[in-house]
C-alpha cells in the first residue's frame, strides 16, 4: 500500500510539474537573408545536429526588438552598425564581424526599361519605385546613395513606395504594385525567384559597400551559448562562405 502511494504521488507531481524545455536557438535575420538562410542551417544541421530557426525583419527594427528584450541568440544584419550599436550598449557579447557583402540590384516584373540603370528610373515611364525604409533597412540607405551618385533622387522621390525591408519591396515588385524596386542581389538570384521579370545590378561605385555584420547576443550567451558560439564559427566558416557566394554574396 506504501508503494502504491508513492507510485500515486510520482505520478501527480508528474503531470502537475511542467516540463521544461530547453529554447529554441533563434537567429534573427535581415531580409536579404530571406533564401540563403535556409541553406545556412542545413548545413548547419547537417554539421552539428542544431536546428536554427531565423526571424526576419529589417535590420533596424530587430536592433529595436533586441533592446526591448527578444530572446533572439545570435543576430546577422545588413549593416554594420546596427550591431555595432547593440554591442556598445551591452546587448551583444561580440563585436560584429562582416560575414558578407550585399550588392544593390534593379528589378521589374512589369517590363520596365532597365538598361539605362538608376539614372533610366528617373524616366517619366517609370511610375512607381520601391525601396526598403532607408531608416531601419541598410539597402534602402544605399538605395537613396545610389541616386544621389546618378543625381536623380529628387525626380525619382516622389515616384517611392517605402517597403517596412526588402522582404516587402519583393512583395511590391512580385505584386507588380511597382514598376521598379531596388533589391538586393541575394533575392532576385534564390532558385525561389531566378527568372521572374528581369533584373540589373546597381554599380558598386554608386553606393557604399554594405558589409554585413553578425553578433552573438547575450541571451544567445545566457540560453543557447553552445549553439550560438557554433552557429558563429560556421557562418565564417569555409562552406557557408561557399553558400554566401552562391547567392552572389561578396565575401570579406
Amino acid at each position: 500500500m506504501r508503494l502504491f502511494h508513492s507510485l500515486l504521488l510520482a505520478g501527480i507531481l508528474a503531470v502537475s510539474m511542467p516540463l521544461q524545455a530547453a529554447e529554441p536557438f533563434t537567429v534573427a535575420i535581415a531580409a536579404n537573408l530571406k533564401y540563403v538562410f535556409d541553406d545556412l542551417a542545413a548545413e548547419f544541421k547537417k554539421q552539428t545536429g542544431i536546428e536554427a530557426q531565423s526571424v526576419l525583419n529589417a535590420s533596424g527594427k530587430i536592433a529595436t526588438q533586441v533592446r526591448q528584450g527578444a530572446p533572439f541568440d545570435v543576430f546577422m544584419s545588413a549593416d554594420m552598425e546596427f550591431p555595432e550599436g547593440l554591442y556598445k550598449e551591452g546587448f551583444a557579447v561580440t563585436a560584429p564581424k562582416p560575414y558578407a557583402y550585399g550588392l544593390l540590384v534593379l528589378w521589374s516584373q512589369t517590363g520596365a526599361d532597365l538598361s539605362k540603370g538608376v539614372a533610366g528610373v528617373a524616366d517619366p515611364a517609370v511610375a512607381k519605385v520601391a525601396i526598403a525604409n532607408p531608416k531601419v533597412a541598410p539597402f534602402g540607405k544605399q538605395s537613396l546613395k545610389a541616386m544621389e551618385f546618378y543625381k536623380v533622387k529628387a525626380a525619382i522621390e516622389p515616384k517611392l513606395v517605402y517597403g517596412e525591408s526588402i522582404t516587402q519591396v519583393s512583395q511590391y515588385v512580385d505584386s507588380k504594385a511597382v514598376d521598379v524596386g531596388f533589391s538586393a542581389k541575394s533575392i532576385v538570384i534564390a532558385p525561389e525567384t531566378a527568372g521572374k521579370g528581369k533584373w540589373v545590378p546597381v554599380p558598386e561605385e554608386s553606393y557604399e559597400p554594405i558589409a554585413q555584420g553578425i553578433v552573438i547576443l547575450k541571451h544567445g550567451i545566457d540560453s543557447n551559448a553552445d549553439a550560438a558560439r557554433k552557429f558563429y564559427g560556421f557562418v565564417q566558416s569555409e562552406k557557408a562562405r561557399a553558400i554566401f557566394a552562391q547567392y552572389g554574396y561578396k565575401l570579406p
